[in-house]
Order: structure tokens, then sequence, then C-alpha cells
């Protein structure tokens, strides 16, 4: 099993004709991933990589049929429009891609994917990646790099930084272990699927055995899942890495989710609340494959 996504999920791209979304269509379908549509306004009739384009969302629905999945590569101030009319076509998964998108189109964003029991994961996100299944998004930049990197297997990934994610992933599979799916969630303050409902997907899905957790300074995000586990929410094996161990207050770490304001969301709060919850806590990133042996050691998977 995959969380998110699959080989069965049907994906539209928004923005197929930009450079972004056309490359990014290119590593998708080479992985696997069932791109079926792509839409660029005033575009319609062409197509990208095989892949047919219209002018709306409605349009291809309307066309294709049902549409499970929406990336969406349009510049930032176009990415509320292009998510509010995906969430109205009835798309039930956005993937937002663009950083610097505006707070309060996010917040609008999230309003209306939640009136209609939508999701989205983002904004200023690299994807999710299911290996051996699909890719949404731009995780492993290439088809060739992506498969040969990440490994199929039980371990899950849920990230706050593009290119942490990657790295991790990639060294779990050197290792010698495989991964489940691979989330990053994100970098701007408000996202989708922060860490914890990413946490509650993983501990629904049977063929994830234990995850990895890369935190940073700022939000509440890791706080939130050491509650979990607390709460028996998580019961499953945590691994967690957070960076920022030396920022001090009021200080931006990398993007503009991680700034530490004062008490929550600094890394010794974070460290501390995950510890005591029961995570196991790497204190650098080549240091996680060695933990991981050790848990799935302790565990006896």
């Amino acid at each position: 099993m995959a969380i998110l996504v699959d080989k069965k999920t049907r994906v539209l791209v928004q923005g197929i004709t930009g450079r972004e979304g056309r490359a990014r269509a290119k590593l998708m379908k080479g992985y696997g991933t069932n791109v079926v549509a792509g839409v660029t306004p005033g575009k319609g009739g062409m197509e990208v990589e095989g892949v047919p384009v219209f002018d709306s969302v409605y349009e291809a629905i309307e066309t294709v049929g049902e549409i499970d999945a929406s990336a969406v590569f349009v510049p930032a101030p176009f990415v509320k429009a292009a998510a509010l009319e995906a969430i109205d076509a009835g798309v039930k998964l956005l993937l937002l891609v663009p950083d610097r998108v505006p707070i309060h189109d996010t917040l609008e964003i999230a309003s209306h994917a939640d009136r209609k029991r939508a999701k989205f994961v983002g904004p200023n996100t690299l994807g999710v990646l299911s290996p051996g299944k699909a890719v949404l998004g731009m995780i492993g930049g290439r088809p060739e790099t992506a498969k040969k990197w990440f490994n199929i297997g039980d371990i899950g990934v849920s990230s706050r930084s593009g290119g942490i994610t990657s790295a991790i992933s990639y060294y779990i599979s050197r290792a010698g272990f495989g991964l489940s799916t691979i989330v990053h969630v994100g970098g701007d303050v408000v996202v989708g699927l922060p860490h914890p409902e990413i946490m509650k997907l993983f501990e629904k899905d049977a063929d994830t055995k234990m995850v990895v957790m890369f935190g940073e300074i700022g939000t509440t995000q890791e706080e939130r899942v050491a509650e979990m586990m607390k709460k028996g929410e998580l019961t499953k094996p945590l691994v967690a890495f957070i960076g920022g161990k030396a920022a001090k207050e009021g200080t931006r770490f990398s993007h503009a989710g991680a700034i530490v304001e004062g008490g929550r969301g600094s890394y010794a709060s974070k460290v501390r609340t995950l510890k005591e919850a029961g995570a196991y806590i790497a204190e650098s990133l080549m240091e996680i494959p060695k933990i991981v042996a050790e848990v799935r050691k302790e565990h006896k998977f």
C-alpha cells in the first residue's frame, strides 16, 4: 500500500505547458504515474509528453473522466485560482508546488478544501513519492534517478525540507531498507497536510511499519506529533531528526515555516517533547540509517 498516491491515482497537471510543468510531467510519466490530463488556459488541444491539454479542469474531467489528484505548477500569484478551480471540479487531492504563495491565499484554499472535503500538500513542496508506484511532483528529478535512489519498503518519511526529504530517503535506501511513501509536507508556515496529518495516514497504512520525520524550528508540528504519540494516536516507531539546533529566538532557518518565536517551536522544545513521547532522536542526518536498523531490530521487523 501507499499513502496519498499509487499506480491507480489519476493525475492532472495544472500548468503543464510551462517549463516546470512540462519537465515534471515527463518525470511523473516516466516513473509510471497515471497522468491523464493537463490544463493550461488557452492551450487546449495541445499534447505534452503524450498527455492531452485542456483549457480548464472541468473540460479535462468531462473528456478523460474522474481525476483523483492535481499537481499545480503555476506561478505563485495564480495558485489560489488553480487550486479553487480543481477543488470545485471535484479533485480531492492537490499538490501545490510553488513557493511564495501568499499566506492569505493558502488559508483561503484550506478553508475551501475543508468545505469540499479535499486535501492538499504544500505549498512550497517537492511532492510525494511512493516507490515503485507513483510520484506526484518533482522528487527524484528524473525517472531513472527516482527509481534508482528509493527502494520499495515499509518506512514512511515525512519532512519539512525538500532537499532533506530526498537525502533521508536516499540514505535509508542505501543502507538496505525500503520506503512506503515519501512526503515533503512543504516549507511554509501554513501547509495543507502538516506532519500530524501525515502521521495519521501512516498509522492507518498497513504496509508502513515505522516512520522517519525531519522537523525544523518554527511552528508546532513536531510537538503535536509528540502529543499524538502520548495519546496513542501514533503507535508506530518514530525516528526524528530536528534541524536548527543553533538557531536563536527570532532567527529564520531555511524558509518561511522555520522561525523561532519563543517557547514552543524551538529546537529544545521539539526534542524534549518527542523524547518524552518515546521517539528515537537522531543528532545528524547520517545517524538516521543506524537508528533505523536498531529500531527494526528492537521491534523485530
